[in-house]
């Protein structure tokens, strides 16, 4: 398949459904993914927001190795400066060992979620320091590899710390972002880079280009390695697809728009709020004209001219489908058949 597909997944919970049952969706997901010939799968960090249940991308990734063979698993991303970078390289130098060969590291710089938890995030001194970004994003790649870091007192004396005693092998470490900021920083530490395509609403020509033109080649990439994200939807007719399309759409216009966070809606609830509620409706317009949304065929050749537009051989794609009110609490339907009319 020309271009290769990837899945990020947020692990959506909609009305009437437990976090158990969104993850349990979820799970089922990757280990279609895996049949199908996925590249990788990442799971989102987000945090306190109804709708979304993928708070610790180690966690989910160490449950889908269990029932994977050989799609890469990771996070997509990480939120650094909520977390110790000792912490991020010994959860992920666990994954490495438990699926070997199979496991990418996404680092973004982002909170992921609002201010108050961002304060209760990063009760964790100095390693929150966001303007130290760049340091800890080495910290983790010298700690998780073989010889580890080393720590220099003032006395002269050191200090080896390791993130796993015996490592034989490194996760696969992606910087990630949606600014100029994180295409520089990639491109000077020769890392690859993703831009958060699906999120950002403006800027993926320009990271792109400074991060290709600017790239210094390193030990980790002789040149620049990078793909695109895209919301996407597909369904066996194109009305299907936009009907699913209005639960996700709405909440993103509500996360935009400022307004009170829900779990996502049905499809008829979603539906129904729209025709007395036209908050939404400039927001979802402009979400609309960025997402791919249609029959099976359309949307495959639709993504396979975005990713020849900006020169990368894969999607990553954020299955957003919503679901109908008589569908199971404990499976995405939508999301799955997105999945394979992209394989189909």
């Amino acid at each position: 398949m020309t271009p290769e597909i990837s899945v990020l997944d947020l692990v959506p919970v909609r009305a009437g459904q437990t976090s158990a049952q969104a993850v349990a969706s979820s799970l089922a997901l990757v280990e279609l993914a895996d049949r199908l010939g996925v590249r990788r799968y990442w799971f989102a960090e987000h945090h306190n927001m109804p709708s979304v249940a993928s708070t610790s991308p180690p966690v989910l990734a160490a449950a889908a190795a269990m029932r994977t063979e050989r799609v890469r698993l990771g996070s997509g991303g990480v939120m650094l400066p909520n977390h110790s970078p000792l912490i991020v390289a010994e959860q992920f130098a666990a994954l490495e060992a438990l699926a070997p060969g199979r496991i990418d590291l996404g680092i973004g710089r982002a909170p992921g979620s609002d201010p108050v938890i961002t304060q209760l995030l990063r009760r964790s001194g100095t390693t929150s320091d966001v303007d130290r970004f760049p340091e800890h994003v080495n910290d983790i790649l010298a700690l998780a590899s073989p010889t580890g870091a080393t720590v220099r007192f003032v006395s002269g004396e050191e200090y080896r710390v390791l993130a796993t005693p015996a490592a034989g092998g490194l996760p696969e470490v992606w910087l990630l972002g949606s600014s100029d900021y994180s295409a520089q920083l990639a491109a000077a530490q020769g890392l690859p880079y993703v831009f958060a395509n699906h999120f950002a609403g403006e800027g993926l020509e320009r990271a792109l280009q400074l991060y290709r033109s600017q790239f210094r080649p390193s030990e980790i990439a002789a040149e620049p390695r990078t793909f695109i994200t895209a919301n996407v939807i597909a369904s066996p007719t194109a009305e299907e697809a936009e009907e699913r399309m209005l639960p996700y759409a709405r909440m993103m216009a509500r996360l935009r728009g400022n307004r009170p966070m829900a779990p996502l809606e049905t499809v008829e609830q979603a539906a129904a709020a729209e025709t007395e509620d036209h908050f939404a409706a400039p927001l979802i317009d402009a979400l609309r004209r960025r997402w791919f949304v249609g029959a099976g065929a359309e949307v495959r050749e639709r993504l396979a001219a975005f990713a020849a537009q900006h020169g990368v051989d894969e999607v990553m794609v954020s299955l957003v489908a919503g679901a109908y009110d008589a569908e199971p609490v404990d499976a995405a339907p939508g999301r799955v058949q997105t999945l394979e009319q992209l394989f189909s």
